[in-house]
């Protein structure tokens, strides 16, 4: 892994501060974060796993992937999986929008800002090798902060099934990672189960 570039840094800074007014917060390995702030960390973080050497673009593009994700809550569109994908491209968009002045601020020119904002909306996600890592990286943040609660609230075949549609999204080496997550027994029998 590469040390960070003043502009890289101050933009981690900046998406960081925005994140960190999420007002929902989760424990994650032991330390309590605001959830949008705990996810852009933890998604860089697989960025780097999956790809030691990725550039600022996808790096960035990890990092705000949920940029003040709260402001426009699930609840706002209809029940269903149908209302479910539209919120979530939806919020896509609107990350890609967001994170411009970010980007642009810490000094990043016209070219590495659309690039990020390409990654956020996961455009090209068949075709671009990058795009893929940062929906692996997605899917395991959520494996590792959320599955746990959702089995608090889903029936179990409901719950399988999120696990298998994840597992669809993610790479071969997106769900060789999953191995490396730190989870409780209960959910890694989830996994086992929809997975194995």
């Amino acid at each position: 892994m590469r040390g960070l570039s003043g502009r890289l840094e101050a933009a981690n800074v900046a998406i960081d501060a925005a994140n960190a007014n999420d007002p929902t917060a989760v424990v994650v390995r032991g330390v309590a974060s605001a959830l949008a702030l705990a996810h852009g960390r933890l998604a860089a973080e697989w960025v780097q796993r999956l790809v030691p050497s990725a550039d600022d673009a996808l790096l960035l593009a990890a990092r705000a992937h949920h940029l003040r994700r709260w402001e426009v809550p699930r609840s706002r569109y209809p029940a269903g999986r149908a209302g479910y994908l539209r919120w979530r491209t939806d919020q896509k968009a609107r990350h890609a929008v967001d994170v411009e002045a970010i980007l642009h601020d810490a000094g990043y020119e016209a070219t590495t800002i659309a690039q990020v904002q390409a990654l956020i909306r996961r455009d090209n996600l068949k075709t671009d090798p990058d795009a893929q890592v940062l929906e692996d990286a997605a899917c395991l943040v959520f494996i590792e902060t959320q599955l746990s609660a959702m089995s608090t609230r889903l029936d179990h075949v409901h719950l399988i099934d999120v696990i298998r549609k994840t597992a669809a999204k993610m790479s071969a080496t997106g769900i060789l990672f999953v191995a490396e997550l730190p989870l409780d027994d209960a959910t890694r029998a989830l996994l086992g189960e929809a997975l194995g």
